[in-house]
């Protein structure tokens, strides 16, 4: 491996997909004991699931007691706090509004803090905003700041932007103020990362957060079974086990997590890049 003095942390978005069923799971394994399964193949998964509703207690001890004591689970804030509803459109009158947000926040946090030391990086995973949400990223910027600045020191903190002009130095700045990262994301219309890298530094914390999530109308178009690589993506993967390398010489720790959307089926895609990364040079 490549002399690197961080740690990669990988796995996929989700455990649940049910076209795994018979090439990563067992046939006929039981819903319940997939992730089980899941954490002898990889040491970390992502929970997007969280993003939809606010898990129940029970259902985040269970992730904990099936898992082994060096596994993560990183999660998505709720949609209800990102997006601000269950809307088509995200609603810029709530997006981060401490009276709209509270009580979803808290629930969320104090839910995944079941996880203890297993819990990993919490994920603000933002929609793109048109200029019905927010004029311009001025007034988003000054709401993530104080959202940030209400937020525990006991998490560590990720912010996913999809408006690509809005990544810029006063954004980094922002995170780096509050020790936040930001998520690195491979994304259809999305510059990639590793073009990023070549203007601004993107380490902001003491971790790095990446997230393969592709081009899905694609992905849909060319495979209707989330079980199989449909799409070489060799070259972005190329890109990505430079730039990781170079985060983990800088950084603690490098999460990295990929979507069946990017390439057809994730599990595939995070061993390629993960093979990339650990190669002897």
């Amino acid at each position: 491996m490549h002399s690197v003095s961080g740690r990669l942390i990988h796995g996929t978005s989700s455990w649940s997909e049910k076209a795994w069923e018979g090439v990563f799971y067992p046939a006929g394994l039981p819903a319940a004991e997939r992730l089980r399964h899941y954490a002898t193949q990889f040491h970390s998964v992502e929970a997007d699931v969280t993003y939809y509703r606010v898990p129940e207690r029970r259902t985040v001890s269970a992730w904990a007691a099936r898992t082994p004591d060096d596994f993560v689970i990183s999660a998505k804030f709720p949609r209800s706090v990102v997006h601000g509803g269950d809307g088509a459109q995200p609603d810029g009158e709530r997006v981060l509004v401490h009276e709209h947000v509270a009580a979803d926040l808290e629930r969320f946090l104090d839910t995944m803090a079941l996880l203890g030391p297993k819990c990993g990086p919490l994920v603000l995973q933002f929609p793109y905003f048109n200029r019905s949400a927010f004029a311009s990223v001025e007034p988003f910027r000054e709401r993530l700041d104080t959202f940030l600045g209400r937020l525990p020191s006991g998490f560590r903190y990720a912010v996913e932007l999809r408006n690509k002009t809005w990544i810029d130095r006063p954004m980094l700045e922002l995170l780096s103020r509050h020790r936040c990262a930001l998520a690195l994301v491979d994304l259809v219309y999305m510059p990639h990362p590793a073009e990023l890298a070549e203007r601004f530094d993107l380490v902001t914390t003491d971790f790095a957060y990446a997230r393969l999530i592709g081009d899905r109308k694609h992905i849909d178009s060319l495979t209707d079974r989330l079980d199989h690589v449909v799409l070489d993506q060799s070259e972005r993967l190329a890109r990505w086990s430079v730039l990781v390398r170079e985060l983990l010489n800088r950084v603690r720790e490098v999460y990295v997590y990929a979507n069946n959307h990017y390439a057809g089926y994730a599990p595939d895609t995070i061993r390629d890049l993960a093979a990339r990364v650990e190669a002897p040079s």
